[in-house]
């Protein structure tokens, strides 16, 4: 769905994918949308499940001028605008947006709410689960 809404955006020269959430979500959109450069910026802000003050531990050069940002979810937009700042001129995606980070994103496809937390298949481990009566 995100890439069918960012191919009418494009094209695009490149993505920058934020880590590491915003990695899976890249691949996709950079197969569909056949882009071949594909670039990270790693900013910190959360350890487990709370968040604190970000902290850059790699950025990109330039102005974003030509390129996507893209994230799994954009949050409080504590990381959305430290990435915005570094690329003011980029195209900003995610696949959510919650209220307090949403003016800093161009697209997305679903709006949550604030204190909504979102189990990606790539953050979870799967596991058996026994039979109710076995229990």
């Amino acid at each position: 769905a995100l890439a069918w809404r960012l191919h009418e955006q494009g094209p695009f020269e490149g993505i920058v994918a934020i880590t590491r959430g915003g990695l899976v979500p890249a691949a996709i959109v950079a197969r569909e949308l056949e882009i071949r450069l594909v670039d990270t910026v790693c900013v910190s802000t959360y350890e487990h499940k709370d968040q604190g003050s970000a902290k850059v531990l790699k950025g990109v050069k330039g102005d974003g001028e030509g390129w996507l940002i893209v994230d799994d979810l954009v949050d409080t937009g504590t990381t959305a605008k430290v990435v915005r700042e570094m690329l003011p001129k980029a195209h900003f995606a995610t696949i959510y947006a919650k209220p307090a980070g949403r003016p800093m994103v161009d697209t997305f496809i679903t709006e949550v709410s604030q204190d909504t937390w979102i189990l990606f298949p790539w953050d979870v481990e799967l596991a058996y689960a026994k039979p109710i009566s076995h229990r």
